[in-house]
């Protein structure tokens, strides 16, 4: 756009621009920086900042509100590589001496080592001479006893002597070493730190008359996410439940008391729907042989709500399908430095359901799990939380998401003092008519409690074991309740069997589950 006047002199100081709100998604945020301009009147540039050098230019957006007539004519990010600040002139100019002093120091000492080493190797081969002269005279007989003793003496002596020199000259190297590194790291900090990206806005506006005006500014910004985390006290019968938020940012400026809202949205994903290519059915007629037999497969299905399927690494956030958006209770300061930054966002205490449960074909373990409603007013996301008990902390589990007042069930680890054990048996028979299949399976559970001196209170055991589900009517699966021992509390429509087993301090028991599987003589893969 253009204008009658003529743009005003760029001004050398910079004008703040501090961030005031955050919106933090799941690998990105929205920055929002507030500031009070002073318009003159007619078309000006200012400049502000300092901003981080990684916003992202295209989400630029500036907004005037307040005051005179004015509109934004441009608005960009100006990026500049700029020295660190130095430390102070008088330290500079002292480690600099103290640099090359000690670098001195050390090449006279090297020198003196070398000296003294070569001094040293100098003795130890007249020291050699000295003794094969004695062991020559010794041989022809001369015996100078006296001055062979005078000799050696004085070499031992100056050996003596130049060794403890050198061992006092490397010793003192040693320091230097130490001494010359820490000058020399603390030179390259002050003095020759390397030149790092920063970033100001220059914002163009016309202002119809002169007056003070408010700048709302936002834009986008990477190397920032957030991942949501709880902490579970069970307390007795209730049960407290806080949420917070992980959050992680280094986007090269702190945030400093900003209203910080999460968000779930996804702004880097495709919002254009895929495709769809064509999908032809064929009917084919089946051969004699596809006629005769129907073909079956055990297959393992997992009963489990909709949802994203687990990743190695961070997983992302779980939101129902739905964005969802969570807002901090107080002005929050999170620094830029890449580490991990607990933000509290809401906390409700609930009654709680406790239960002793065990699925034994998959674990052995009898866990407590420990049953409330959700009343934080807002959906729990998918996430990790610490479970503390009565006597501390108890380990950590695995919050899945629930809606608003929805059942949650939570885990609160394994009981050591119960024990469980699980044989299965399995006979096969086919009768000579109709030659039909009936595969018959048991299952023995064997149930221990090993009670400490004192207890006296009586537990019940939720056990659940599966039965297959047939999905054709060639093939039939029956529970035979009256070989079941003791008969099955419940039996609902996926094939899990529950029992509510009570059990005394130091009892044991046994359940035992029986069922058929009956196909027909052209059933094949039984």
């Amino acid at each position: 756009m253009s204008s009658t006047s003529s743009p005003s002199p760029e001004p050398a100081a910079l004008i703040p621009l501090p961030v005031a709100a955050v919106t933090c998604t799941e690998d990105r945020a929205h920055i929002e920086r507030t500031a009070v301009l002073e318009l003159a009147a007619g078309t000006q540039r200012l400049r502000l900042g300092p901003v981080t050098a990684l916003a992202v230019d295209r989400t630029l957006h500036a907004a005037l509100s307040g005051g005179p007539e004015a509109t934004v004519l441009d608005v960009r990010i100006v990026r500049a590589w700029t020295p660190r600040d130095p430390g102070p002139g008088d330290d500079d100019s002292a480690l600099r001496r103290r640099v090359t002093a000690l670098e001195g120091e050390r090449s006279e000492l090297e020198h003196q080592r070398d000296r003294l080493a070569a001094r040293l190797d100098l003795l130890a081969r007249l020291a050699a001479d000295l003794l094969r002269e004695i062991a020559e005279g010794a041989g022809h007989g001369e015996a100078e006893n006296d001055r062979w003793t005078r000799e050696l003496d004085r070499v031992d002596g100056e050996r003596d002597a130049y060794g403890e020199e050198l061992r006092a000259v490397e010793a003192r190297l040693a320091r230097i070493a130490v001494e010359l590194s820490e000058a020399q790291q603390a030179w390259a900090l002050s003095e020759r730190e390397p030149a790092e990206l920063t970033g100001h806005v220059e914002l163009t506006v016309h202002a119809e008359a002169a007056g003070r005006t408010e700048l709302r500014l936002g834009h986008l910004t990477p190397c920032a996410l957030w991942r949501p985390a709880y902490r579970a006290v069970l307390d007795g019968p209730e049960l407290t439940l806080d949420t917070d938020a992980i959050v992680w940012q280094r986007t090269g400026e702190d945030w400093s008391d900003v209203r910080l809202t999460l968000s779930t949205a996804r702004s880097a994903a495709a919002t254009e729907p895929p495709r769809l290519g064509e999908d032809r059915l064929t009917l084919t007629d089946r051969s004699p042989a596809e006629r005769r037999t129907v073909h079956v497969d055990l297959r393992e299905e997992e009963v489990a709500e909709l949802g994203p399927a687990p990743v190695p690494g961070l997983p992302g956030v779980d939101d129902g399908g739905e964005v969802r958006v969570l807002h901090a209770p107080a002005p929050v300061s999170v620094p830029a430095d890449g580490r991990a930054h607990r933000v509290p966002l809401s906390s409700f205490t609930s009654s709680a359901r406790s239960e002793y449960a065990c699925s034994p074909e998959l674990s052995p373990l009898v866990d407590q799990v420990v049953r409330f409603d959700n009343g934080s007013g807002h959906a729990l996301l998918a996430g990790p939380v610490d479970l503390i008990g009565g006597s501390g902390f108890t380990g950590r589990g695995t919050l899945d998401f629930t809606a608003p007042g929805a059942p949650v069930d939570l885990a609160f680890g394994s009981r050591d003092d119960h024990r469980v054990l699980r044989h299965t048996e399995e006979t096969r028979e086919t009768t000579g008519i109709t030659q039909r299949t009936v595969l018959t399976r048991t299952v023995r559970l064997h149930v221990s409690r090993f009670s400490a001196p004192g207890e006296r209170d009586e537990r019940v055991i939720v056990l659940r074991e599966r039965i297959p589900v047939s999905e054709v009517s060639a093939v039939e699966v029956r529970l035979r309740r009256e070989a079941c021992s003791p008969v099955p509390d419940a039996v609902d429509a996926d094939g899990i069997v529950r029992w509510n087993l009570p059990l005394s301090p130091g009892a044991r028991r046994t359940v035992t589950l029986v069922y058929e599987i009956s196909a027909s003589g052209k059933v094949s893969g039984l």
